[in-house]
């Protein structure tokens, strides 16, 4: 399909459909009268609409929109009647669902009671159905596909669990199965009560069990049987194109069957019996590509042809015909590779590198003695040789190519288990593959490069640079529910990783070398090195990510280290001029040691003045040959030495050659350098570009380096977790009811608020208190749960033990007094807190406004206080999550020297104080400072003579002996005393250092109990102090930060916060100093790629008993919320890379705690997506508190759906692929946005979102032409992507759907609920409504919205805030203005503009004339600036006051024009042809738009666009006005631009005096009945 086409159909094509008839009338869930079901309808439809559309997917998806599936195919199947029509219907479906990632099997698993019987018709088809065509049976293996990668689900497993159980076995041979018996005897036991119980089946019952064991032997067969007999079309090795995508599916699903431990363990075996790879390698098939490959340049042959077929429209499209098996022979490698994966099939253990190496030498030692005892004579010295001489491939060919096929045979019958083939190549291939040493997966991952080549940066296969829409497989591994091992595990994250990064570098080099318009140069020069005149390369554009490489030498080649065969490491310099624009100079002046940069060679062969097209490919265009990674070591100086990094400046260097030392591969540099001796070009004298990336972008070299230490590493993950993180075992095994270590009675310290609190938390429990005194019954608690308890009174009952106690006085200061918790949580929040404070894993399920972070904080506390010694690592995915959870963990009862943030995103901590290792540190010091300066005016007040507050030992010798000593001898006269409270008060031997307090320390009215505490309270105040100078002692010892701040983070701090991707880059230092950790809580759990989770989970090496110490994980996320971002959609939908950690082992069935009431929103507005979710209610403020109650100013709804028609006849519009935008909509958001701030909303109270990139930068554009200049408008606070939205909220949302043609990504129903669950307030959304209510998985949302009027509903008589009370009559209704239309929406908000503006200057001239005083002032002109006093201050009063309205009249005047379309170019954009996640990208090259905040310092598009460079004529042409029916076309900019931002900067954002702050309801008192 050509790029940019978009498959699915329009709103107008669906409705017209002959399918979308059919489907009202028998079907559709909107049909008021329905059809009686007619099987001939369904074979009719199979028949002409998708057989005879050879199964178009436009037709497949207009069905399965029609709900085809849930509606009328499964509700009335019935298996063993139906004909096979219906059962290919009911798999093209299921297909279906899962290419568009919707829920495939809902319609299944709610009536699942025919599955198994039809699963039977789909193996019988597969095998029987001869009639069927090579592309159905293609369908019917994909759909097995599907059904192995549900295995979460009860009614496909227990299908499964039939065809590859160990019954499979019954199609070994008897020699085989008995070898397999003799290795593992419980199996025959087994095996002999299968046997029983065939005996006693039915005939028909056997027949189908028999069918069943022999279904993947016979299916296998039957795909070995085609590719062995299989003719190729022509002789460049092309093979009819639906008979190779039927090989690429079928090694599809046999790679899934064997990667998942419990459908692999017998079926290996199976394979193994049958020769399965051996003969695919061996078929004609396979070797085609072989032959292909030696008789001609296949790079220059077309692995796909083409031919042009006529559509159903009657229009010409190109389709592809044949097809290369080069894809088929990467999966059958992959194959290879996962058959004989180190692993032991039965017991499921890894296999290590000495069990591989001895069962290898067992093999061979074998081979040796049969040989020995039966061809001693043809073989004499193969079986007296050593192992290692004799187990290579060409070794052992030549050895058996001696022998004859009787020999051969001989062999192979003699070996155990024993080889039984007739065929002599295939018997060859087989003894050469069972005895042939292979090299481990650990080591080709040590010789494997980290940085990619072009070899695989534009290999299709791996790396699909177009659009990719499912219908394909590819030659990719998979994140599914289960791994084999844990070394399985990081091996498929390390290949992915690897691959998505190797992604986005692709886009980043055709950006940079595209722009730099590299062009063969006709002069040629004589090479140092040969008499050969070599053409050079000339730049005709620029770039400001890569620049022309001046001078490349190879500096230093490192011997190699022993045991390896690449250098120990290779250094080379690099030499640029850059002769470029200051700050693009700074930049790469600043390129930091160890940033990743690539070289790049460049032979172009298009000539000077070519322009580039990017309607074109992009490697014959730019001549691109050669690509490799650095790592830059640092820059040299003038005389050639490296500038070291540190606190002092950079020396100032001159003129604009810069030299970079950077590190090569040494594994890449080893495999060149093998190729140039066998005669290739040398890679090394040709790089002509340098090209840098972002620093963000680019930590993928780390990470990988981060995986591999793992992967060479004894990774030790805690028992209780493994099993869970593979996929295996009971899913409820780590929760803590399960845990053996669990803890009964723990300290809840301040949890509840009071005991009403506590009773309503625990509402199936009984609660008795220690304690029988009712007022004592007041927090903090400790709490005992009985069921938790094995043994001892009332063990196992649902019982709870009070235990209030006091928190011991701290001091006699304010500051002493503990913080307190101020949540009052609800039951699941207490559940959630229960389970995280208990060993094991957690996990939290937090729908949107439920308090996550709040509960995370509790659990962070309480295991605080509860374990003193143990240290807990929080995790997050963004700074900014990071710093919410850190700023309320401030706020709660946790000493501050404990806390510890690592990263760099701790400046935007809103907060003072620096919690960085270094700025905990300087703490740490100065609190020293101030902890001695205590001491000594302690000991001036208790009259010590010496020097004894000059460090922390002699401060603890003035504790020992002078402090201790004293409160000891006055704790013996207070004994003696008889309680005397006089004795108490006048012996106190500190009263003079507590003299600074501004009150009596001590009370004579009060009790001695009460006095005796405030005593104590001093000393522990004291001994406090000590405490921690005792703790800062090592400080002192150490003389430099580094050492203070490992110190910092290996013993003192207790609460250590980072980044998901901060552990990932500094694992290996964390290990190095020692760093360790007992909890680990990660929040944001569910937006985490599977692999970032894994690794902080390993940033500690083992204890002595070679044990992981963490005792509980605790992970909280949402995931039905969007998940981890991958910007290739091949590896997001094809290997699920997008799939979390969280999110897997919730499909698993680990216990969640499901949060269950929201305070984010109102109640209205939660309707929208609480139904997602298991219950999820509000909590009492939403219900009563004013804010919620009140209404939207000027808006009759709180929430509405309106809907936006085209406008010039266009909707949507594509100006580049997957670039949506939609005019219509951006003009109608900016409107109701004018039309909010003119009645007084205040700007930072207002988002706008979008779900696609290219309408978020046509929104800012309108914005930027319509109110950005203008004071009464501004800016909002937001305008971005629904995704990029994520974790964020505002009062009011503006919503732009775009789409008019299509649903397009918001089908996935998480990104809904994202866009649904923003709004506290407002939402209101923009939209093609007739496209949107029809769309299956959005009905439950768009059934609420539809019943409110789609035409928006305004009052303009009101102001913010609104005074109106919700009501539930319709009164208000009828008063109300609608608006039909975006233009007329647009006319009445220019008319109110001018209306408010006209108020307001009669408003200015009365205040003039109020203040115009005839003695001192000139005859009043209205016309001239305001005449007041030097003192005097103008205070705005009015809700829709503006800061200066000369500012206004001086402006352009206020029109209704409508947003241009631009048809030059914008600088510093780069556009990525990739519907990712956002649907595509286009990014800024000039500024970082990750926050997607409006910044008046930021140019943006339009103002590109007006200060591009450009020529002459184009500079004053004037853009056109009044022409809203094109879009805003983005288009590249080759030249710097210096963009002037003073029109921006006048801007101010207008805000309301009138709006004020609600507060929170008050709790209500405590009850004081129990």
């Amino acid at each position: 399909m050509p790029r940019g086409q978009n498959t699915a159909p329009t709103v107008d094509q669906i409705s017209k459909d002959r399918i979308t008839l059919l489907s009202e009338q028998y079907w559709a869930s909107y049909a008021l009268q329905r059809r009686a079901y007619d099987r001939l309808v369904v074979d009719e439809i199979y028949i002409k609409e998708l057989l005879g559309s050879n199964f178009n997917l436009r037709r497949i998806i207009l069905l399965e929109f029609s709900q085809y599936l849930e509606n009328f195919l499964w509700p009335n199947l019935n298996p063993d009647q139906c004909s096979p029509y219906h059962v290919m219907s009911v798999c093209v479906m299921v297909n279906e669902k899962f290419r568009e990632r919707v829920q495939p099997w809902d319609a299944i698993t709610a009536h699942p009671e025919h599955f198994g019987r039809f699963l039977s018709r789909v193996m019988h088809l597969c095998l029987e159905g001869d009639e069927l065509s090579i592309k159905e049976q293609t369908i019917l293996i994909i759909f097995l596909d599907h059904c192995f990668n549900s295995l979460e689900l009860d009614v496909i497993r227990s299908q499964i669990q039939k065809i590859v159980g160990l019954t499979i076995w019954s199609n070994l041979s008897s020699e085989r199965r008995e070898y397999e018996f003799d290795k593992t005897p419980k199996f025959r036991k087994l095996w002999k009560l299968i046997c029983k119980k065939d005996e006693k089946l039915e005939n028909d019952e056997l027949q189908t069990t028999l069918f069943e064991r022999t279904f993947l032997r016979k299916l296998a067969e039957k795909f070995l049987h085609l590719i062995e007999n299989v003719q190729s079309v022509n002789a460049n090795g092309h093979y009819p194109i639906e008979t190779v995508i039927y090989t690429e599916r079928f090694l599809e699903l046999f790679t899934d069957i064997i990667c998942q431990l419990p459908t692999r363990r017998f079926l290996n075996v199976v394979l193994d019996d049958m020769n399965f790879v051996v003969r695919s390698f061996l078929s004609s098939y396979t070797t085609s590509l072989t032959t292909t490959d030696e008789t001609m340049d296949t790079d220059s042959l077309p692995s796909i042809t083409m031919k042009k077929v006529r559509t159903e429209n009657g229009e010409e499209e190109q389709k592809a015909t044949t097809k290369t098996v080069n894809l088929f022979h990467k999966m059958l490698t992959n194959f290879e590779f996962y058959s004989n994966f180190e692993i032991n099939d039965t017991t499921g253990e890894t296999l290590t590198q000495s069990e591989l190496m001895e069962k290898h030498y067992e093999k061979v030692l074998q081979l040796q003695k049969a040989i020995f005892k039966h061809f001693r004579e043809e073989m004499p010295t193969f079986a007296l040789r050593n192992i290692q001489t004799i187990d290579k491939r060409d070794i052992l060919t030549e050895e058996f190519e001696k022998l004859s096929n009787e020999q051969l045979k001989s062999i192979g019958a003699s070996l155990q288990p024993p080889i039984l083939i007739d065929d002599r190549q295939r018997l060859l291939q087989v003894l050469i593959l069972e005895h042939e040493r292979v090299q481990s997966h650990i080591d080709i991952i040590n010789t494997l490069p980290l940085y990619p080549t072009e070899e695989t940066i534009w290999d299709e296969d791996i790396v699909p640079t177009e659009f990719y829409n499912g219908e394909s497989c590819l030659a990719l591994p998979k994140l599914n529910l289960q791994f084999l091992t844990l070394h399985d595990y990081l091996l498929r994250n390390f290949h992915l990783f690897r691959l998505e990064s190797t992604y986005e570098i692709r886009q980043d080099i055709e950006d940079s070398i595209s722009r730099m318009k590299p062009w063969q140069n006709d002069a040629t020069i004589t090479s140092d090195k040969s008499d050969q005149p070599t053409q050079q390369c000339l730049f005709g554009g620029w770039s400001r990510m890569a620049q022309p490489i001046a001078n490349f030498t190879i500096v230093e080649v490192g011997k190699a280290n022993i045991g390896e065969l690449h250098p120990s490491r290779v250094r080379a310099d690099v030499t640029l001029v850059l002769n470029t624009r200051k700050d693009i100079k700074h930049e790469w002046e600043h390129l930091r040691k160890h940033d990743i940069c690539f070289l790049i060679t460049c032979k172009p062969s298009t000539k000077v003045g070519t322009a580039y097209d990017y309607r074109q490919s992009f490697i014959p265009q730019v001549g691109l040959t050669y690509v490799r990674g650095c790592e830059i070591e640092g820059m040299l100086n003038a005389e050639g030495r490296l500038i070291e990094e540190g606190v002092d400046e950079k020396p100032v260097m001159t003129g604009d050659t810069r030299t970079w030392r950077v590190w090569l591969d040494p594994n890449q540099y080893q495999a060149d350098i093998q190729a140039t001796l066998d005669g290739s070009e040398d890679v090394y004298d040709t790089f002509n570009v340098l090209m840098r990336r972002k620093p963000k972008e680019n930590n993928f070299k780390a990470v990988l380096e981060t995986i591999r230490d793992l992967m060479n590493t004894n990774a030790v993950v805690p028992d209780w977790l493994q099993d869970l993180i593979l996929g295996y075992g009971d899913p409820a095994s780590a929760h803590y009811t399960n845990m053996k270590n669990k803890v009964p009675s723990l300290d809840w310290n301040d949890t509840f608020i009071d005991v009403k609190h506590l009773r309503a938390s625990f509402p199936d429990y009984k609660i008795r208190a220690t304690e029988d005194d009712r007022s004592k019954h007041v927090p903090p608690f400790r709490l005992t749960f009985c069921d938790l308890r094995t043994k001892g009174e009332h063990a196992g009952e649902k019982l709870i033990i009070l235990e209030p106690y006091r928190v011991p006085n701290r001091g006699p200061y304010p500051f002493n007094q503990p913080r307190q918790n101020t949540v009052r949580f609800t039951p699941t929040q207490i559940e959630g807190i229960k389970s995280g404070m208990q060993p094991g894993l957690t996990l939290i399920v937090g729908p949107p406004g439920t308090g996550k972070t709040d509960v995370a904080v509790q659990i962070i506390s309480n295991i605080y206080h509860n374990y003193p010694d143990q240290r807990t690592l929080i995790v997050t995915h963004s700074n900014q999550a990071l710093n919410q959870l850190f700023e309320k963990i401030i706020a709660l009862d946790v000493d501050e020297r404990h806390l510890l943030r690592l990263g760099h995103g701790e400046e935007e901590l809103d907060t003072d104080k620096d919690f960085s290792r270094y700025g905990r540190v300087n703490y740490i010091l100065k609190k020293r400072l101030e902890l001695l300066e205590k001491v000594e005016r302690l000991q001036k007040s208790l009259h010590v003579q010496g020097d004894l507050s000059y460090t922390c030992e002699t401060a603890a010798h003035f504790y020992l002996y002078n402090v201790l000593s004293r409160w000891e001898e006055y704790l013996s006269k207070i004994n003696q005393s008889n309680n005397n409270l006089d004795v108490l008060i006048h012996a106190f031997p500190f009263k003079e250092f507590f003299s600074d307090l501004d009150h009596d320390l001590f009370q004579n009215s009060q009790t001695f109990e009460s006095n005796l505490e405030i005593a104590q309270g001093c000393f522990r105040y004291i001994q406090q102090i000590f405490t921690q100078l005792e703790e800062f002692r090592s400080f002192e010892l150490m003389r430099n930060g580094s050492d203070r701040a490992k110190y910092l983070l290996v013993r003192e701090a207790k609460i250590i916060a980072m980044t998901c991707t901060h552990a990932a880059l500094k694992r290996h230092d964390l290990v190095q100093c020692g760093f360790k950790y007992d909890n680990i809580l990660m929040e944001e759990a569910a937006q985490i790629l599977e692999i970032e989770t894994f690794i902080p989970l390993l940033l500690q090496t083992s204890d002595q008993q070679e044990r992981n110490r963490l005792k509980r994980c605790i992970m909280i996320g949402d995931h039905h919320q969007l998940p981890p971002v991958i910007k290739n959609m091949a590896f997001q939908k094809y290997s699920n890379m997008e799939q979390a950690l969280f999110t897997r082992l919730v499909r698993l069935g680990v216990p969640t705690v499901d949060l269950d009431a929201q305070g984010r929103a109102r109640a209205s507005i939660c309707s929208l997506y609480n139904w997602r979710y298991k219950n999820l209610g509000n909590l009492e403020h939403v219900l009563q508190q004013k804010e919620f109650k009140t209404t939207n100013a000027g808006l009759v709804y709180d929430y509405q759906l309106i809907n936006v028609e085209n406008f010039n006849d266009v909707g949507e519009s594509e100006p580049i692929p997957y670039f949506y935008q939609n005019l219509a909509e951006a003009e109608y958001i900016v409107g109701v946005y004018m039309y909010m701030r003119l009645l007084g909303y205040p700007a930072q109270k207002i988002s706008i979102l979008t779900t696609y990139n290219g309408q978020k930068f046509l929104i800012r554009d309108v914005l930027n032409k319509r109110c950005a200049k203008n004071p009464l408008l501004g800016f909002p606070s937001k305008v971005t992507t629904v995704d990029k939205y994520q974790g964020q909220q505002n009062d009011y949302i503006l919503l732009s759907l775009v789409r008019t043609k299509a649903v397009g990504h918001l089908r996935d129903v998480r990104r809904l609920v994202v866009a649904m669950s923003r709004a506290r307030l407002g939402l209101y959304i923009f939209g093609r409504v007739n496209l949107f209510e029809s769309c299956f998985e959005l009905t439950p949302a768009f059934n609420i919205l539809t019943k409110r009027p789609v035409k928006l509903y305004l009052l303009p008589n009101e102001t913010y805030p609104s005074v109106r009370e919700e009501k539930r009559d319709q009164s208000i209704v009828h008063q109300a203005i609608v608006m039909e239309n975006m233009p007329q929406m647009a006319d009445f908000v220019y008319k109110l503009y001018s209306q408010k503006l006209v108020a307001y200057q009669e408003k200015k001239r009365q205040e003039e004339l109020s203040r115009y005083d005839p003695e001192r002032d000139l005859p009043y002109d209205p016309l001239q600036p305001s005449i007041r006093a030097p003192d005097e201050r103008i205070i705005n009063e009015s809700a829709t006051d503006i800061t200066s309205i000369e500012q206004i009249n001086n402006d352009k005047p206020v029109t209704t024009e409508y947003i241009p379309s631009r048809q030059h170019q914008i600088s510093g954009t780069s556009f990525r042809h990739d519907p990712n996640i956002e649907s595509s990208t286009i990014e800024n090259l000039d500024d970082d738009d990750d926050e997607d905040v409006y910044d008046p310092n930021k140019p943006i598009l339009l103002q590109k666009l007006q200060t591009s460079t450009m020529d002459t004529t184009e500079q004053k042409q004037s853009l056109p006005t009044n022409n809203p029916s094109t879009t805003i076309a983005p288009k590249r900019d080759e030249e710097p631009t210096d963009a002037s931002e003073d029109d921006l900067n006048k801007a101010a954002i207008f805000r309301s005096v009138l709006h004020q702050d609600n507060e929170m309801d008050t709790i209500p008192a405590l009850n004081d009945e129990n």
